[in-house]
């Protein structure tokens, strides 16, 4: 069986916890931030657990299987 390729952009995206739950950044903060309100932005910039039915497929296309 050939080895399983890394989803690379998957990995730009995410980080993998040490629970092995997914990590990522908050969409939002890239443009039109004159209008957002500075406790908004500040809100955007945290990192977020990600709790959607995905997380588990974007590890393990990540390569990081258990």
């Amino acid at each position: 069986m050939p080895k399983m390729k890394t989803h690379k952009s998957s990995v730009k995206r995410f980080r993998v916890s040490a629970n092995g739950k997914l990590k990522r950044r908050q969409a939002g903060k890239k443009h039109l931030n004159s209008k957002k309100r500075t406790k908004r932005k500040r809100h955007l910039r945290s990192v977020v657990t990600d709790k959607s039915r995905l997380g588990p497929k974007y590890v393990e296309m990540m390569g990081q299987v258990k």
